[in-house]
Formats: structure tokens, C-alpha cells, sequence
């Protein structure tokens, strides 16, 4: 998978491709986000990768147990280009609450919750983390 290594989290000729759905959380530090939603193995990864990189922070990340996914919110306008395999991402257009300490979705907890977490992970960052991640999964799981 290629990663684009700009700030823009568009590139021409992509789609959206259909994954786990997460109910959209809208705004941090009242800008509209839109949401990356994964399944959580993969996103679990990311976050590390995330975490462990030097000045790349991540934003606000919700945990739906019943789906079993995590949700990182993302600058508004990333979902008209969202090209990951295995993820999608839901534009909000501000519809919802503004992340608080309580989960906005029935069901989740905040992994990273708002205050402790930067407002919004970049997508091009997430992107490369997420393919990181699915390469370190496969690798794991071809042991076995």
C-alpha cells in the first residue's frame, strides 16, 4: 500500500471502502470531524504505531465493543477520499454531540478521550499507521 506524504488527505481517483460503521462524533475543539472507523486489532496497532512515533499525535479514539471497532476522529472533509482498505470513514457534517468526557455512543468507551488526546489524528499519518499496522498483523499471523 502507498501513502500519500503530503498534508492533503485526498488523491484523485479513490474510493471509500466499506468496513466496520461507528455513529459519527462530529466536532473536537469545535471543528467538524469526520470519523476512520477500523476493526480493533488494527487499530489497537495503529495507535501504538501512533503513539511510539516522534510528533505524530493522535486525536480522540472510540472503542464500540459491540462492534468491536475503533473510531479516530479526523479533519472534516477526509472522507470524501478515504482510500483504506478494511476501514471507512463517515463525513459528519457536524451532526452530534462534541466529544465530552462521556463516549457518544452507546455501547463505547473513549480509548483516548478528548482533553487527553490531540483534536484530530491527521489522515495521511493515520493512513500510513493503519497500513503499518495490517502489514505487522499479517506478518503475525502468517507465524502461526
Amino acid at each position: 500500500m502507498e501513502t500519500s506524504q503530503g498534508n492533503d488527505p485526498c488523491t484523485p481517483g479513490t474510493s471509500t471502502v466499506p468496513g466496520a460503521s461507528m455513529s459519527p462524533v462530529p466536532t473536537a475543539g469545535g471543528a467538524a470531524c469526520d470519523l476512520v472507523t477500523v476493526p480493533a486489532r488494527q487499530g489497537l496497532e495503529a495507535v501504538d504505531i501512533l503513539r511510539r512515533g516522534i510528533g505524530e499525535a493522535v486525536g480522540p479514539v472510540l472503542h464500540d465493543y459491540g462492534c468491536d471497532t475503533l473510531g479516530f476522529l479526523v479533519p472534516a472533509g477526509t472522507a470524501a477520499c478515504w482510500d483504506v482498505p478494511g476501514s471507512t470513514c463517515t463525513e459528519t457534517n457536524g451532526r452530534g454531540l462534541r466529544p465530552a468526557p462521556q463516549p457518544p455512543v452507546e455501547g463505547s468507551d473513549w480509548l483516548l478521550p478528548p482533553g487527553d488526546a490531540d483534536l484530530a489524528t491527521d489522515p495521511v499519518v493515520l493512513r500510513r499507521a493503519l497500513g503499518e499496522a495490517a502489514r505487522l498483523i499479517e506478518a503475525a499471523d502468517s507465524r502461526r
